[in-house]
């Protein structure tokens, strides 16, 4: 396959970083058994979104998964969207899990060396979680995207004025 032939080609530039081939079915396997095996993945569109969607589902959901395509060279941009995508066929109604589309900014932030900014994100991100005080319905909850988008902004408002 075209992809992989590119794949080994670009691999021998870098001979210090130690590369694997798999088959999508024995990544989704690989993915569920051993997560922490993993850090990055390299893959066509389709099996990207295939193997970008499973994970969701290993962290909690598409609400909860930020994502990037990440040039670190620079020398292209990168951009960051978060796993579910723009998720049109819920645009408006207020039930979207805003914190997947957070998380991709903190991601953002740390790219682009805001590293204090990206982790009061982060910080902010898991303090509303840890809270279970507002939920969106995919996660079990009733709050509407503003609600937990709100508590989030209290909870980074919060770190910030705490300086931690």
């Amino acid at each position: 396959v075209f992809w992989d032939e590119v794949f080994r080609e670009v691999a021998k530039d870098y001979p210090d970083i130690r590369t694997a081939s798999l088959l999508v079915d024995a990544a989704c396997l690989n993915f569920v058994r051993r997560p922490e095996s993993f850090d990055v993945v390299v893959a066509s569109n389709l099996f990207g979104d295939i193997l970008t969607d499973l994970s969701a589902a290993i962290v909690g959901g598409l609400g909860l998964a930020p994502a990037a395509n990440l040039n670190p060279s620079r020398q292209y941009p990168s951009m960051f969207e978060p796993v579910h995508g723009s998720a049109p066929d819920i645009a408006g109604k207020g039930i979207a899990n805003p914190l997947a589309s957070i998380l991709t900014a903190g991601m953002m932030l740390d790219f682009l060396s805001e590293k204090s900014a990206a982790s009061c994100v982060n910080r902010a991100v898991a303090r509303v979680l840890a809270d279970r005080k507002v939920r969106t319905p995919d996660m079990g909850g009733t709050a509407t995207t503003r609600q937990v988008a709100d508590e989030v902004i209290r909870a980074i408002q919060m770190l910030h004025a705490q300086k931690v």
